[in-house]
């Protein structure tokens, strides 16, 4: 995944507890290693989010199932304008790249993100690109897994434009605790709907000049 990292960005990878030795190696490849001693994915993606200091941050999983190089024209469309956060639609490269349960839990969000905010998005894929700063004035607060789509409803809610670009998606290498369980695709359901159940405009941050 490293190596992938388009040159000349700081990959920042943070460390959420992992006993496999996983962060020593991250941190002898080059990359800026974050320890996060709060377990939960939005712990850690808010812990690399404050520790970047990028004027546009990128968040990718580091799984191999998607390619950190196509973070580059992702940001580009970006500091571009076209969008104030810009996400990765996933598209199966393969059998088993995505289990039925995942995606029927994704469905399902995607269809109560569009009754909450009006956005008509497919997915609520784990790459992304937005501002830093202006990612930090949304206030997020969740730090479990809802995270991802606390993110993307109070962008709607400050007045962001949202939008997604296909990418494809390939199995991962490894287990996932999230996806790779019935269990725990329903433990990001119930974080992910204590989200939805926020009142319109809990924070209402413009998005910072991402037009530009």
């Amino acid at each position: 995944m490293l190596a992938r990292v388009p040159a000349g960005w700081r990959a920042i990878v943070v460390d959420n507890g992992s006993t496999d030795g996983s962060a020593d190696i991250a941190r002898s490849l080059g990359a800026t290693v974050v320890h996060e001693g709060r377990r939960g994915f939005g712990a850690a993606c808010h812990a690399g989010l404050l520790a970047a200091d990028a004027e546009y941050v990128c968040f990718c999983d580091c799984d191999a199932s998607m390619d950190p190089g196509l973070l580059a024209p992702m940001a580009a469309r970006v500091a571009a304008g076209e969008a104030d956060l810009l996400l990765g639609r996933r598209r199966p490269q393969a059998r088993g790249a995505w289990p039925a349960h995942a995606r029927a839990g994704n469905i399902a969000l995607a269809r109560m993100l569009r009754r909450r905010t009006g956005l008509r998005l497919h997915d609520l894929g784990p790459m992304r690109v937005a501002r830093r700063e202006a990612l930090l004035g949304l206030d997020l607060t969740d730090r479990r897994s809802g995270y991802p789509l606390q993110m993307v409803v109070r962008a709607a809610d400050a007045g962001w434009r949202v939008a997604e670009t296909d990418i494809p998606y390939l199995p991962r290498s490894g287990r996932s605790k999230v996806t790779g369980t019935w269990r725990g695709t329903w433990h990001a359901v119930r974080d992910m709907r204590r989200v939805l159940a926020e009142a319109p405009g809990a924070a209402a941050a413009p998005a910072g000049g991402a037009s530009a």
